[in-house]
């Protein structure tokens, strides 16, 4: 792409030869919700084949991809983000929120989702989606906890929007809550490792931010950060933008031992009764159920 030459010093300038072309985003999309073989991305997006080619060559030149060898015999390549590639997921994550907000909402600045809206129909969509392999979040367990227990026989997995935050007044519809449901999953969690479920918390708060009140509520399972927003992007959470950052809007999702998202809570109306359902759901997952 030929630019002016006041361009070739502005960032703005500089992404949009990457974000500025509608193929690239959703190739990138897609490789961020664990789409990295080329079949798999031709059939998410409906590309044909050899404009995906293009888009691929074009983006591993920018450096954004890489792509790796998975079979000899034949060949065949997966791509992967680089750095410069996960560094641009935060962007993707704040595209998603102005559209839902702007595009396909009212403009409304809510931390909920209205039963009728996009955002719920893509999350109520979630079931059946496995999670992508590989998924590490820092937190208050280490720099790179699994968001999946590799050893239980399901995962609950809630996101909150924060903890102690301020949300203003008024107060953003749907924000408030996070302590109650971090005491209400703790309560739990006696039942959920009965029944061989483990529990993630999930915020875009720092790990510092949520080491300190893990520590103050004795909080038994990891609080992982999703500032990165990698999380977001994988499975195209919902968020809001409040106090400063992009925030999850609160969900919970149930997911088995084969990755499987097997129920999704979302929005969630009602804590200790969205918390119960998650608990009844993993215990059916232990069982075969």
């Amino acid at each position: 792409m030929k630019m002016h030459n006041a361009d070739e010093t502005c960032g703005i300038a500089q992404a949009a030869t990457v974000l500025g072309d509608w193929w690239n985003v959703l190739v990138l999309r897609e490789i961020a919700r664990g789409h990295v073989r080329f079949d798999a991305l031709a059939a998410e997006i409906g590309l044909s084949r050899k404009i995906l080619s293009e888009r691929l060559g074009r983006l591993v030149a920018s450096g954004v991809l890489r792509r790796g060898l998975y079979q000899r015999r034949p060949v065949r390549y997966e791509y992967l983000l680089t750095d410069a590639g996960t560094a641009l997921l935060p962007l993707l994550v704040a595209m998603q929120d102005w559209g839902d907000r702007w595009m396909l909402g009212d403009g409304s600045l809510t931390a909920t989702a209205a039963p009728e809206g996009a955002e719920h129909a893509r999350v109520r969509s979630l079931p059946g989606t496995r999670v992508p392999d590989g998924l590490e979040l820092p937190g208050t367990q280490g720099p790179d906890v699994p968001l999946l227990s590799p050893d239980a026989a399901a995962t609950v997995v809630f996101t909150y929007p924060g903890t102690g935050v301020d949300w203003g007044d008024p107060s953003i519809p749907g924000a408030n809550g996070c302590t109650l449901e971090n005491r209400l999953f703790r309560d739990a969690w006696p039942d959920f490792r009965r029944a061989g479920v483990d529990v993630r918390g999930v915020s875009t708060q720092l790990p510092y931010e949520q080491t300190e009140f893990a520590r103050a509520e004795e909080i038994p399972y990891p609080l992982l950060s999703d500032a990165d927003h990698q999380l977001a992007a994988a499975l195209r959470l919902p968020t809001f933008r409040g106090a400063g950052r992009l925030r999850h809007k609160r969900l919970i999702l149930v997911v088995d031992a084969e990755r499987t998202v097997r129920e999704v809570v979302f929005p969630v109306d009602d804590i200790a009764q969205a918390v119960g359902e998650s608990l009844r759901v993993g215990v059916g997952c232990a069982r075969g159920v």
